[in-house]
């Protein structure tokens, strides 16, 4: 899928393959090799714009400028702080942001880790307020928040949120807005122009698509918010390494056609599952006849990799998953190869212990719908 929505006319795949990357030079590389370094030399005065090796560093200067052109490429006022995993990002806003007697709402069905700061923000005296994503429940929540959460599509069950609607009715609240955009990249959906003051990411997951490295970012248009965010980053010392943000920036040259060919590829695996017997609660929300396709369609424009299914029981899951061959059991998803696993070996999601949440990769739609198949056969 191409657009033409940037300043300079050019396409999604035009802009992923450029951005963040300087002009070109006589005899330079397109993309200068990562800069490792701790100190950098400062005669008189340091002024920067490279003082420190955790401050700053002209590597992940070149990436977030890269994303920020993703994720807002509308808009240049963007600001994007990179991070050294997705949950770095996530910690970075909610502790930055939250104060004791501050209230936050977090879906009750996000990530179980980011759930897991429940506790950790209680103990200083905020508030945590819990409901789902779906049906905007949420929305019931916002007298007198400090922040709401979103997570949408959220992780592992792929319900759907209008994000215009809940950023409206927390803004009128008063209340600061963050979505979790990892499983739709700023390529499937771009929560800043649907009215969220932050857009926040494990770049782990499809952004670099590889399986390869850890990485989060957060994007904001607010320059006080993204002092706030750089700041978190400085002082706490979250920061990626050069070589995994130079593979990140790398990686991004790919990432319009790997997420246009998962899309494609997930929606042929659910369009196969729903033939399926033993297949319960499929979801994804490209499936039209998933009971979130028209919100998601509304505000999304890749539906992601991801599809979610039911199992009779965990007996039934776990031979699924042993006899798959081209797929891999891994806690992750996003990534071009295959990957799978049973949710609820971890406990923390609200899901039946034959649930699956299967990332659908790059492969051959031809190839994955046979694999699965000949899986599910097995396992009878």
């Amino acid at each position: 899928m191409a657009e033409s929505d940037s300043p300079s006319g050019s396409g999604e795949s035009t802009r992923s393959v450029h951005a963040g990357r300087p002009p070109a030079q006589p005899y330079e590389p397109s993309l200068p090799g990562p800069t490792f370094v701790s100190h950098f030399h400062l005669p008189g005065d340091a002024t920067g714009p490279y003082t420190y090796g955790r401050e700053q560093n002209p590597t992940w200067t070149l990436l977030e400028e890269a994303i920020s052109e993703l994720e807002s490429p509308a808009d240049p006022t963007a600001r994007t702080t990179v991070f050294a995993s997705g949950m770095a990002a996530v910690s970075a806003v909610l502790l930055s942001q939250m104060r004791a007697g501050d209230t936050v709402v977090l879906p009750s069905d996000c990530y179980q880790t980011t759930r897991a700061l429940q506790q950790r923000l209680e103990s200083y005296g905020a508030t945590v307020r819990l409901a789902p994503t779906r049906d905007d429940a949420q929305r019931t929540l916002l007298d007198g928040a400090r922040l709401l959460w979103l997570e949408t599509p959220s992780n592992p069950v792929l319900d759907v949120c209008d994000i215009r609607r809940l950023a409206d009715a927390a803004h009128a609240a008063g209340a600061l807005v963050a979505v979790d955009n990892s499983l739709a990249t700023p390529l499937g959906q771009r929560p800043l122009d649907l009215g969220a003051d932050f857009s926040v990411a494990s770049g782990t997951k499809a952004l670099t698509g590889h399986g390869d490295l850890l990485l989060g970012y957060v994007t904001t248009r607010d320059p006080e918010l993204a002092g706030q965010i750089r700041m978190w980053r400085n002082t706490v010392g979250a920061i990626p390494g050069p070589m995994e943000a130079w593979l990140a920036h790398r990686s991004l040259a790919t990432l319009s056609l790997r997420v246009d060919r998962q899309a494609a590829n997930a929606l042929e695996l659910a369009t196969a599952l729903a033939d399926r017997p033993e297949v319960t609660g499929l979801r994804h929300p490209g499936l039209p006849t998933d009971p979130a396709h028209a919100l998601a369609a509304g505000q999304m424009r890749r539906f992601g990799s991801v599809v979610s299914f039911t199992l009779p029981d965990k007996e039934h899951a776990e031979r699924f998953l042993s006899a798959l061959r081209i797929t891999v059991e891994a806690t992750s998803f996003g990534s071009v190869q295959c990957t799978a696993e049973r949710r609820a070996r971890w406990g923390g999601d609200a899901v039946p212990p034959g649930f699956i949440r299967f990332s659908v990769g790059v492969e051959d739609a031809a190839d994955i719908v046979a694999d699965v198949t000949r899986a599910l056969d097995a396992a009878k």
